[in-house]
């Protein structure tokens, strides 16, 4: 199977992953050392290898969702002399449950019809992000205050050992006067 573009390949095979069920990712490339150009490309199915484990930047985040599963579907499509992009490799066998659209519906159409369970958490993480946000500019606020009111009683005590420095210092020289008088 050839194609007249790269973006040509992708169209066909994500409109082939809408028909079977599945997302289709696009996924690694290679390109020409002479130009820099992409002249190879493999798209997969969304469940494709398995994410790697990274330590957790926050132990407040909730972990993100198992979505790869090690599945091996995949187009790889790579660009001739010709400028033709021709299918090198094509794996239809998926590890996973497929989930097809209706032959009578549209995705657009299927999409709109159920809530978009993303859209409702980006609602409610926005909203938290900007109670959050409002928390943190009064905790700041009133560390500020805080911080203002040690550094005037820092101030103060400062003032207060200088002047028992400066006292101290005066009963010192009036006893050593005295002392000397009495010599």
């Amino acid at each position: 199977m050839e194609f007249e573009s790269e973006e040509a390949a992708k169209v066909f095979y994500d409109a082939y992953a809408t028909r079977l069920g599945f997302i289709m990712r696009v996924d690694a490339f290679r390109r020409s050392m002479r130009d820099g150009k992409v002249v190879w490309r493999r798209l997969v199915c969304n469940k494709e290898g398995f994410r790697k484990l990274r330590p957790r930047r926050s132990e407040s985040r909730k972990p993100r969702a198992i979505t790869r599963e090690g599945c091996k579907a995949m187009m790889v499509v790579k660009k001739e002399k010709s400028g033709k992009w021709i299918v090198t490799r094509f794996d239809k066998e998926h590890n996973h449950p497929l989930v097809p659209i209706p032959s009578n519906g549209h995705r657009t159409m299927l999409l709109s019809q159920t809530p978009d369970e993303k859209d409702v958490k980006i609602r409610e993480l926005t909203a938290e992000l900007q109670r959050e946000r409002k928390r943190s500019a009064a905790l700041q606020e009133q560390l500020n205050m805080v911080l203002r009111d040690m550094e005037e009683h820092s101030d103060h005590l400062s003032r207060n050992i200088d002047d028992i420095v400066q006292s101290v210092r005066e009963i010192e020289s009036k006893q050593a006067a005295l002392h000397r008088v009495k010599s």
